[in-house]
């Protein structure tokens, strides 16, 4: 399927690792020019000289000029964004009983407020030329509220009220704002969640992954470039009459419909 984004230009945000840079990577096989970005600059810079035409941007989206650097940098090399793509890294597992609220503060700050940055200083192009995909990195959380995860249950949930919002006003535009929700994807992020329960459990971390892995229909974990693939298609014109859906890929995970 030719996903029709060749010389689209594509910001992905914590695109240094995970499924951020499976993202990436699957935007670039597409021939989109891709801006790979995270707090590791030589990281990305290397994913992004293995990239058909990319370039490596070394930012801290949490910082009050992060998002607009990155944007900048977008438009130096290659103009207006036409695809974002919003993700960051997850706050610390923890639970709602135990939630201290500068904790809060900093986990919505992260989820929700960098990311709304990202598209205020992004959306109004896409609006004008009529065509732009917004695309967040969510969590099954939000499907499905996880244990131990509260910090994260409760930035993503508010994080995706705003996209579902912002998607029926942006409809009429051709722009597109979805979500995709993965499960548990082979990522250093579950590998790290898993042997914090491990930790907590008492258990060999073999054994925990284990029983995580039974608990899903498709008796694995995902792999980052399965998520990838997804997320090109959300951002990919046949995907133009999809838009304030929540995405899952997760094998599964979630039993709701």
């Amino acid at each position: 399927m030719d996903l029709g984004i060749r010389g689209r230009v594509a910001v992905v945000a914590a695109s240094t690792g995970g499924m951020g840079r499976a993202v990436a990577e699957a935007l670039a096989a597409e021939g989109a020019s891709v801006v790979v970005s995270g707090r590791r600059g030589d990281v990305a810079e290397k994913i992004a000289a293995g990239l058909q035409d990319a370039i490596g941007v070394q930012v801290d989206l949490t910082v009050p000029d992060g998002p607009q650097s990155l944007i900048q940098v977008a438009r130096e090399a290659y103009g207006d964004p036409d695809i974002l793509v919003l993700n960051g890294p997850g706050p610390r597992p923890g639970t709602a009983v135990g939630l201290d609220t500068s904790d809060l503060a900093a986990a919505v700050d992260s989820l929700l407020l960098a990311q709304q940055r990202l598209v205020a200083l992004t959306l109004p192009a896409m609006r004008r030329r009529g065509w732009g995909r917004i695309l967040a990195i969510g969590s099954s959380g939000v499907a499905e509220p996880l244990p131990g995860l509260a910090l994260s249950n409760a930035g993503r949930a508010a994080f995706a009220a705003y996209l579902k919002t912002l998607a029926g006003e942006v409809a009429a535009d051709n722009v597109t704002v979805n979500l995709l929700l993965p499960g548990r994807i082979a990522t250093e992020r579950v590998a790290a969640l898993d042997a914090a329960r491990a930790e907590r459990e008492q258990r060999p971390v073999a054994e925990v992954e284990a029983a995580s892995q039974a608990a899903i229909p498709a008796g694995r974990y995902g792999t980052p470039a399965e998520f990838g693939a997804a997320a090109a298609f959300l951002c990919g014109a046949p995907a133009s009459y999809v838009t304030g859906t929540a995405l899952r890929c997760d094998g599964g995970l979630v039993r709701g419909l």
